[in-house]
Parts: structure tokens; sequence; C-alpha cells
């Protein structure tokens, strides 16, 4: 039987948002597996991750069961992004499938190995990376922000299989310095600019339809907002947990 990952997060938010810029400070880069699921597309920051651009979603499950025998030799994985990884699954399995009904259950199945058996063997780092996406609860008439899997992934969500789930932001600096967060630096530039890219790591009044979450007693009110740093949060969450 394997242990939760302590140390598993949801980075999710719209694109432009901060999302992978998020990992400009992750250290010993050069020990990170960083699966690229985006066609190959480059990172905003300069780094030196192990960069692999995945062409086949299956080939994920194998950098991960190479990852579990090596881990004396690597510090985390980073999946980027899980949404285009599942749209890249659908393309390559469901719409070409005979069979679209068994299909569409592999697509489920893939992703619960993933996370159910391969993600708790890991016993490191691992940074998950999506895109979200705005939709009308019609039954509440109000807007619900989450990550866009289709399937019956939808009905439970992503989200649910992450304790840690934080959402990256571009706020005021007004608003930032009400929160005073023990977890934020502004810059100069950033007060001049009077905005700054953020994490959000609980739920506030504005953002009830979002799937932000973290477990009770992780963040406080005053930590609201936090630098968008994933090496920040991994950090975190090891003084938490120890």
């Amino acid at each position: 039987m394997s242990e939760a990952n302590n140390q598993l997060v949801l980075i999710s938010g719209f694109s432009a948002s901060g999302k992978s810029a998020s990992l400009r400070n992750i250290k010993n880069q050069e020990n990170w597996v960083y699966l690229n699921c985006e066609a190959g597309k480059a990172l905003p920051i300069k780094n030196k991750f192990k960069n692999i651009t995945i062409t086949d979603p299956m080939h994920v499950h194998e950098y991960f069961r190479e990852c579990i025998k090596n881990q004396d030799q690597i510090d985390g994985i980073v999946i980027d992004s899980l949404t285009f990884l599942m749209d890249m699954y659908e393309s390559q399995y469901v719409l070409t499938s005979s069979n679209t009904m068994k299909a569409w259950g592999d697509f489920a199945q893939f992703f619960k190995t993933l996370m159910q058996e391969l993600v708790p063997q890991f016993k490191k780092p691992i940074i998950f990376i999506a895109h979200v996406k705005d939709e009308l609860d019609e039954k509440n008439m109000e807007i619900k922000t989450s990550v866009p899997i289709k399937g019956s992934i939808k009905g439970t969500g992503v989200e649910s299989y992450f304790s840690t789930v934080v959402s990256t932001k571009k706020v005021s600096i007004k608003e930032l310095e009400s929160f005073n967060s023990d977890l934020l630096e502004i810059s100069e530039e950033e007060r001049e600019l009077g905005w700054k890219h953020v994490f959000q790591t609980r739920i506030t009044k504005a953002t009830l339809g979002e799937r932000i979450r973290s477990p009770m007693g992780m963040f406080n009110k005053s930590q609201t907002y936090m630098d968008n740093d994933a090496q920040l949060l991994l950090d975190h969450l090891t003084n938490f947990y120890k």
C-alpha cells in the first residue's frame, strides 16, 4: 500500500496567467522531468529541466514508471499540461476508435491509472499544470470555473484527485496589500505596473465558483494570495506536513 504524496499539486488557471512561469525557481531543475504535452511549446522561462515532448499520451505512463524505478535520480515531475494531455488522448484513441463507448471508458481509466496507481508510487514532488474554463451552471445560475476534462471524469472533477489546488491570477497591488501576506513579495516594477501574477490559495467571496482547495489550516486568510512560485508552494507544503 502506497502512502499519499504530500507534494502533489495542481496549478490551474487561464492562458497567460503565469502557470508555466511559476516553475522558474524550482531547485535542481536538471533533476526534474518536464513532460511537455503542448506540442513541444517552449517554456516562457530559461530552465534546465529534462524536457521531454509527449506525442503519444501512453508515453506519460511509461515515463512515470521510469521515474518511479529511478527515484534516487529524479527530484520531481511536471506535467504541462493535463488539459492538453487528455485532449491528445481523445484525438488519438477516442475519436479514431470504432467503439467509442469503450474508448471513453479507456479514456477515464488512463487518467485513473495515472492518478491512483502511478502518482502515489512516486514519493517526490509532482506538479500538474492545467487550463480552466468558465461554464454556466444553469441550475444555480452562476459561473463555475474548472479544468475541462470530458467523459465520466467531468462528474467528479479533476480537482478532486488533489488535496492542493491553486489558481494563477493577475491581481491589483492595492488588493494584494490589503491581505499583508508573508508569502508575497511585491517588487518596485510590480508597484509601478499596478498588478502582480499570483497564486490564489483560498476561495474568496468573488471566486465561489472555483475549485481552489487545500488541507484545513495550510493557508490562513492573510495567505489567500502568494507569489506565483512553485518552489515556494512546495516549501510551504513541506513545512505544513513536517
